[in-house]
């Protein structure tokens, strides 16, 4: 932070990051990190973390965030996660029940494609773990209402999706979803969201 301050007041004096340094002195950012078009690349080298105050922090946190905030991902593929709620609408056809000692929750995720090209839903997956006292849910899938993570989604539409999990009671209904993305970038960030499952 230091360094980069020295380089917005024209010292030139450091050799730390000499490559962001001189793309700051010449006055402008070699991309616009706000771009819709702005490449995975590019944004990890001119606008990752270090620099977020300096960008002016597009794309946003990925940690602390609670239900109902939203996370964009460079590609501007964006997610919310909207609400967990106590799953009871079983297809007794297909003999779904409840377990005693479990509870069986749907999570429901808004995803709006900002970007300029399709993105791939199917790249999505999610990770839900108890706030409280620990404990992981396992992934499952009621058929009642299901709009699982899968498909296409055009730019400029936006969708809502549904996720099944069960999680065992002891651990309580506070939750932190993650929302993981299968990418070749492994700098890709996975949102962290924060909420109680209700119902």
């Amino acid at each position: 932070m230091a360094a980069a301050l020295t380089a917005c007041g024209g010292g030139g004096e450091t050799s730390a990051e000499p490559k962001a340094a001189a793309s700051k002195e010449v006055g402008e950012p070699k991309v616009d990190c706000a771009a819709e078009d702005v490449s995975q690349a590019e944004w990890m080298e001119y606008c990752s973390e270090e620099d977020a105050g300096a960008v002016g922090d597009e794309v946003g946190q990925s940690t602390g965030l609670k239900f109902g905030e939203s996370y964009t991902w460079p590609d501007g593929l964006k997610v919310t996660v909207v609400e967990a709620k106590v799953f009871t609408d079983y297809d007794g056809e297909l003999l779904e029940s409840a377990e005693p000692g479990m509870t069986d929750f749907r999570l429901s995720l808004k995803l709006e494609n900002t970007g300029k090209v399709s993105a791939d839903l199917g790249d999505l997956s999610t990770i839900v773990e108890g706030a409280t006292n620990g404990g992981q849910a396992a992934f499952t899938q009621f058929e009642n209402g299901a709009r699982p993570l899968e498909g296409r989604l055009a730019s400029g539409v936006s969708a809502t999706k549904t996720d099944d999990n069960v999680l065992e009671s002891k651990y309580g209904k506070k939750v932190v979803v993650t929302v993981q993305r299968s990418s070749e970038d492994f700098d890709l960030e996975f949102p962290e969201f924060e909420g109680e499952i209700i119902g």
